[in-house]
């Protein structure tokens, strides 16, 4: 990959590793991430280097079916960042992920995500809010 020089590059980049990881071959993944590759995940505490380990924790990673993944937003930044919030699903399972892509060299180097667990509305504004579902 080119080096990228534009916001629109980069957001294709953050386009492309979402539509990789929806073929669900995790390996494929690694053709988009830097050889110094690490994804945090501040929630859990946990650091993964490299993307050989990104795609085995994403292979082995408990699944009712197929992964898919809808892009509902990206934001980049004009000093090569990125961020997505895409929702989750392996037809059981629902998620969103805040990811924050940092990228070099035409790659990502680098993704700190936030998996935010949903709640239910609490009772005392109801009569102000609407559902967005």
């Amino acid at each position: 990959m080119t080096a990228l020089t534009t916001d629109t590059d980069i957001a294709r980049l953050v386009e492309t590793f979402w539509s990789l990881m929806g073929s669900n071959d995790f390996a494929s993944v690694e053709s988009v991430l830097g050889e110094r590759f690490v994804l945090e995940w501040p929630q859990s505490n946990e650091r993964i280097r490299g993307g050989a380990r990104f795609a085995q924790m994403n292979t082995e990673y408990p699944a009712q079916g197929l992964w898919h993944f809808t892009v509902n937003r990206v934001v980049v930044s004009n000093n090569y960042e990125a961020v997505s919030d895409v929702s989750v699903t392996d037809g059981f399972l629902k998620a969103r992920a805040i990811s924050f892509f940092s990228v070099e060299g035409g790659k990502i180097a680098k993704i700190v995500e936030y998996w935010p667990e949903p709640y239910a509305a609490p009772a005392h504004r109801a009569h102000l809010v609407e559902p967005i579902d």
